[in-house]
Protein backbone atom coordinates (compact mmCIF):
# COMPACT_ATOMS: atom_id res chain seq x y z
CA UNK A 1 0.00 0.00 0.00
CA UNK A 2 1.47 3.32 -1.19
CA UNK A 3 1.21 6.47 0.94
CA UNK A 4 -1.57 7.82 -1.80
CA UNK A 5 -3.78 4.70 -1.30
CA UNK A 6 -3.61 5.03 2.15
CA UNK A 7 -4.39 9.29 2.11
CA UNK A 8 -7.23 8.67 0.35
CA UNK A 9 -8.64 6.17 2.83
CA UNK A 10 -7.73 8.49 5.38
CA UNK A 11 -9.83 11.32 3.33
CA UNK A 12 -12.98 9.24 3.09
CA UNK A 13 -13.05 8.56 6.63
CA UNK A 14 -12.35 11.93 7.35
CA UNK A 15 -14.89 13.28 4.97
CA UNK A 16 -17.84 10.65 6.66
CA UNK A 17 -17.11 11.76 9.84
CA UNK A 18 -17.69 15.48 9.05
CA UNK A 19 -20.73 14.56 7.18
CA UNK A 20 -22.29 12.27 9.91
CA UNK A 21 -21.54 14.88 12.87
CA UNK A 22 -23.20 17.25 10.29
CA UNK A 23 -26.19 14.80 9.43
CA UNK A 24 -26.30 14.50 13.52
CA UNK A 25 -26.56 17.92 14.21
CA UNK A 26 -29.82 18.29 11.39
CA UNK A 27 -31.41 15.59 13.30
CA UNK A 28 -30.95 16.78 16.88
CA UNK A 29 -32.25 20.07 15.87
CA UNK A 30 -35.75 18.38 14.03
CA UNK A 31 -36.32 16.22 16.80
CA UNK A 32 -36.20 18.89 19.33
CA UNK A 33 -38.09 21.56 17.33
CA UNK A 34 -40.80 18.47 16.52
CA UNK A 35 -40.85 18.31 20.55
CA UNK A 36 -41.07 21.53 21.14
CA UNK A 37 -43.98 22.01 18.75
CA UNK A 38 -46.20 18.83 20.21
CA UNK A 39 -45.79 20.48 23.34
CA UNK A 40 -47.20 23.39 22.38
CA UNK A 41 -50.04 22.12 20.64
CA UNK A 42 -51.02 20.26 24.12
CA UNK A 43 -51.41 23.17 25.71
CA UNK A 44 -55.07 24.71 26.03
CA UNK A 45 -55.59 27.71 23.59
CA UNK A 46 -55.76 30.27 26.78
CA UNK A 47 -52.03 29.05 28.30
CA UNK A 48 -50.47 29.84 24.72
CA UNK A 49 -52.15 33.38 24.98
CA UNK A 50 -50.32 34.21 28.40
CA UNK A 51 -46.81 33.13 26.64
Amino acid sequence: MDASALNSIVMLVLIAAVFFYVLHGVIRSAVRDGIKMAREEEQPQSERAEL
